[in-house]
């Protein structure tokens, strides 16, 4: 997804090198003296630039370790070939974790890095997939999202940060009376349907991670009868989800897509709207000076039941089939400096994964510290199905027109076959 850059703070990277090193140096793989080649591999295009730097500063630094950046390589074709990058430094869910429960991702347990991660960060990843006895992922960085709103709009019409169902339908009639559109939607573009409107609304009226958990256990009983369901458990959210898509949108949110909505968004056409942070960078470059925030949506009448929604924008893995694995530990120990962890997620809006990550302080994203402090946060639901279920697509045809029970009902189906197939 695309994501901002701001302030990048590349060089702070250069003032942790001088600790980068795994004590003396490494012996290079061919035995000649010459530096260990470490392919790394990121997935994040938007953030190719700043790596590249802190590559090159890094390889500047030392003579044992030579490290190359590799953003097209075919995950799959390389770790079947049996030549995959030597590190990994990617988005992480379901399908990523398919290498982990096979066993294709290296221990990382015995490294200091991994004592730092949060446990309830590191649980992040064990929800989608583990390997016995190892600790194959660690997070690098997390992006947190929850509805973005024009703070100048809130206080000319009067609305506060709604924190229960029946304040944010309050705040949405007293916009809507007053001329303001309240959400401005792109359901032309289904990704934006699902990670917002779907993961928001369902990812804060149901406990994601046990659900997902006991969906995996009913497998090809999944349907109208079995414990838990699409059709069961997301009707109310997804009724939800379409009362305010229905009512409180443009009109015209069927044939608008991402870039619609950020310069739409920009220019005050609505006053929320429901993107991640990535969506600030494109924003500001029509308004750099607009005065955002951001707050979870409420779906319930109880306050307590707040969460944002987040995923694993960055981790960090080392396959087992690496031939350079002391040369990728170096580099990996040297990305897990905190001064370069800390640089990174300023500069892209991230939150820390590590006991000593610094705490954000960009005003645009404050308003879910302390939500991600308590660890009162979901991945979206949306990341949770294999993608051979195209709920991008349904979500899509649900606030266009479609029946919600309908298309939950078409959804377990598609779990329970899948689920047989497996």
């Amino acid at each position: 997804m695309p994501g901002p850059v701001r302030n990048p703070l590349r060089r702070a990277a250069a003032a942790a090198l001088a600790v980068t090193l795994l004590g003396s140096g490494l012996a290079a793989c061919s035995g000649g003296g010459g530096p260990e080649d470490v392919r790394f591999y990121l997935s994040k295009p938007e953030a190719i630039p700043y790596f590249r730097d802190l590559i090159k500063e890094y390889n500047a630094s030392q003579d044992d370790v030579r490290v190359t950046l590799d953003t097209s390589s075919n995950l799959q074709a390389g770790f079947l070939r049996g030549n995959p990058p030597d590190l990994g430094l990617l988005n992480y869910n379901m399908e990523m974790a398919r290498f982990m429960e096979r066993g294709a991702l290296s221990d990382l347990s015995d490294m200091p890095e991994a004592e730092r991660i949060l446990p309830e960060v590191q649980e992040l990843v064990d929800q989608y997939a583990t390997y016995p006895g190892r600790t194959s992922v660690l997070p690098y960085s997390v992006q947190a999202a929850s509805v973005i709103y024009n703070k100048q709009i809130f206080e000319e019409n009067g609305v506060e940060v709604p924190e229960t169902w029946d304040e944010l339908i309050d705040v949405c009639e007293t916009l809507k009376a007053n001329g303001v559109t309240p959400f401005y939607a792109t359901f032309k573009d289904p990704w934006t349907v699902a990670q917002g409107w779907f993961d928001y609304t369902v990812g804060g009226a149901v406990d994601v991670a046990p659900f997902f958990a006991e969906m995996a256990d009913e497998g090809t009983e999944v349907g109208a009868d079995s414990t838990v369901s699409f059709q069961k458990d997301f009707i109310e959210p997804i009724d939800q989800m379409t009362e305010l898509t229905a009512n409180y949108t443009n009109p015209d949110a069927d044939s608008r897509g991402y870039g619609d909505g950020n310069l739409a968004f920009a220019q005050g056409e609505a006053a929320m709207y429901l993107q991640g942070p990535w969506a600030f960078g494109e924003i500001d470059k029509t308004d750099p000076d607009l005065d955002l925030g951001t707050f979870p949506l409420p779906m319930t009448d109880d306050p307590d039941d707040l969460e944002v929604r987040v995923n694993l924008d960055l981790a960090a893995w080392i396959p087992e089939a690496s031939r350079h694995k002391e040369g990728a530990r170096a580099f990996l120990s040297y990305l897990f400096q905190k001064d370069v962890m800390d640089a990174y997620n300023a500069a892209f809006l991230g939150y820390g994964t590590t006991t000593d990550s610094a705490a954000v302080t960009d005003p645009r994203i404050i308003g879910m510290k302390e939500y991600y402090d308590e660890a009162k946060f979901y991945q979206g639901p949306s990341k949770s199905i294999p993608l051979t279920i195209p709920t991008e697509n349904y979500m899509q045809g649900i606030v266009t027109g479609s029946d919600p029970e309908r298309t939950l009902q078409v959804m377990d189906a598609d779990w329970a076959r899948l689920a047989l197939r497996q």
